[in-house]
């Protein structure tokens, strides 16, 4: 049996279904370190899902099982020394397959390398324009306007506007620079870059599209949570309103930017996080989803 319209199927639902399932529910805003989680998983799940349904169309029906038989027997898990014979079509059923994953893997480390060259090249102008403080451990510019953003990644550095210094209270600044050191210690840009290049592969698929917005929402939300970890929720709410039109450049992440009015609202009327039983249940789910088309592309086997 060819599990092709199995893995299309499926392929279907988590590309379509799933985001405006995720995007109905409450529990992600309330839990946004599980919500990154979930949609990164099902945008692997995704792309394994494609990769092995064109495997199974492009494959010539005498070889699935033969391959499937000699992918075991690499593994160890078989004695039959039976090779199958590597015709042209056979390889290049492995080859669009592959082709897929290697399109989206090289789309993320496109993201991941442009990224770092666009900061390295921002990091060189801060080392001529800024001036280092100790006592804050950030870079200051000599600007009126008020900002604040990180520069995650190799070097990272917190960078915040002399605006910015004279428009915040110390609990302010505290959680506005909490905020920007949580983007670098969770590696956000790496998350933020996977569900750039999943969208950049993928284009118009509502998963790839809403994934890559929900991301970015959800990784401020995220360093919002850290921050409230050291200030009162109304100190970070009127440090975000009052940063709330400051942007950051290309690489960066911001306390404030297009974000700030619904990580404003999600701050000032604070929710019970998800209940233990549905925590456990999506993080098994975002764990397992991956694994999801491996299982169904056995189907043909079984028939």
């Amino acid at each position: 049996m060819n599990a092709a319209p199995l893995l299309l199927g499926y392929a279907g639902a988590v590309g379509f279904l799933a985001p405006r399932l995720l995007l109905r529910s409450a529990w992600p805003y309330r839990a946004p370190t599980l919500a990154v989680t979930s949609w990164l998983a099902l945008s692997a799940s995704f792309t394994v899902a494609v990769g092995l349904a064109v495997y199974q169309l492009a494959s010539p029906p005498e070889h699935l099982h033969a391959n499937l038989v000699d992918l075991l027997h690499s593994c160890g898990l078989t004695t039959d020394t039976a090779a199958p014979d590597p015709t042209a079509a056979a390889r290049l059923a492995v080859a669009l397959p592959a082709f897929v994953v290697l399109l989206v893997f090289g789309s993320f480390l496109f993201e991941v390398l442009s990224g770092r060259r666009t900061r390295s090249r921002h990091r060189k102008v801060l080392d001529l324009v800024g001036r280092r403080s100790a006592r804050l451990d950030a870079t200051v510019l000599e600007h009126d306007h008020p900002a604040a953003y990180c520069l995650p990644g190799y070097r990272p550095r917190v960078v915040v506007s002399a605006g910015a210094l004279r428009l915040l209270s110390p609990g302010q600044l505290d959680a506005v620079l909490a905020h920007e050191r949580a983007h670098i210690a969770g590696r956000h840009h790496l998350a933020l870059a996977a569900g750039t290049a999943f969208a950049r592969v993928f284009g118009p698929l509502p998963l790839a599209r809403h994934g890559r917005q929900q991301t970015a929402v959800l990784l401020e939300m995220i360093a919002d949570d850290r921050a409230l970890h050291r200030q009162p929720r109304e100190v970070l709410a009127a440090a975000m309103y009052g940063m709330a039109a400051g942007a950051a450049p290309a690489g960066a992440f911001a306390v404030g930017g297009p974000t700030a009015l619904v990580r404003l609202r999600r701050i000032l009327a604070p929710q019970r996080r998800p209940h233990a039983v549905l925590r456990v249940s999506v993080a098994v789910a975002a764990v397992t989803v991956p694994l999801v088309p491996l299982l169904l592309g056995c189907v043909h086997v079984i028939g």
